[in-house]
């Protein structure tokens, strides 16, 4: 019998879904091999009743009708995947704690009448999550292999070390010494150092690296002449938070 797959998403940009509708021809070979029973901006035709093997969830929760769907995705799948930056640290939109004010600026006094907002939060606040996709959005090379461990039975893993090893791969000019708020060595790798081979500073979109050394980098930045305030902007901008549900 092929595994049973479902992908859903919550609240965000739909990015992550995208880029892995973009994997075309791997993706056809990919569905040949599991049982798609939810797939939104792929098909209209879904069976929500029927067990999954594995979930793949994207967004962060920010509404009721978010939470609902997460607790059921997660009652039914054997293994529950979060896709993306918001799926597992909540996201840019979290990256302020003034939530209510910010609601009450953008909708005013508004009854929510079909589902109700709640604060940002990333799926491990709520439920198990089983694996992770770091990125945002997160690109079509790591959902293939992610996807491909996960069928054969093994668990994808993160890399342990910093944006820094990849750039020093990469024979990359460091933008921290040229002056520039790049985030790379308290960000964890994966990506490529895909922005800095451009000259662009990273800015942490794949979550802090294992045993990330804050301080160091917040003072030798503030050595650089930035102030404090335009240290913490960015790096709040992908900071977020988790909390492991047993």
């Amino acid at each position: 019998m092929k595994p049973k797959v479902g992908f859903y998403e919550l609240t965000g940009c739909a990015g992550d879904m995208l880029n892995m509708l973009n994997c075309e021809d791997q993706l056809l070979s990919l569905f040949d091999v599991v049982e798609v029973k939810s797939f939104a901006m792929a098909s209209s035709a879904h069976d929500e009743d029927t067990e999954l093997d594995i979930a793949f969830v994207e967004g962060s929760v920010s509404t009721e009708e978010n939470l609902h769907l997460l607790k059921r995705v997660r009652e039914k799948s054997k293994i529950l995947v979060a896709v993306g930056h918001c799926a597992i640290f909540g996201g840019v939109q979290i990256s302020e704690n003034n939530w209510e004010e910010r609601l009450k600026k953008v909708y005013g006094d508004v009854n929510f009448i079909h589902t109700r907002p709640i604060p940002h939060e990333p799926l491990g606040m709520f439920v198990r999550v089983d694996a992770v996709i770091p990125g945002c959005p997160i690109n079509k090379h790591q959902f293939l292999s992610a996807a491909g461990k996960l069928l054969l039975g093994t668990m994808p893993e993160l890399y342990s070390f910093a944006v820094c090893a990849e750039c020093k791969w990469k024979e990359n000019e460091c933008l921290l010494m040229k002056g520039k708020i790049c985030l790379g060595p308290i960000t964890r790798g994966g990506c490529g150092a895909i922005c800095p081979t451009h000259n662009i500073p990273c800015i942490g979109c794949f979550g802090p690296v294992d045993e990330e050394n804050v301080a160091s980098e917040y003072k030798l930045l503030l050595e650089k002449g930035y102030s404090p305030e335009e240290l913490r902007n960015r790096m709040k901008i992908f900071g977020g938070k988790v909390r492991e549900v047993k």
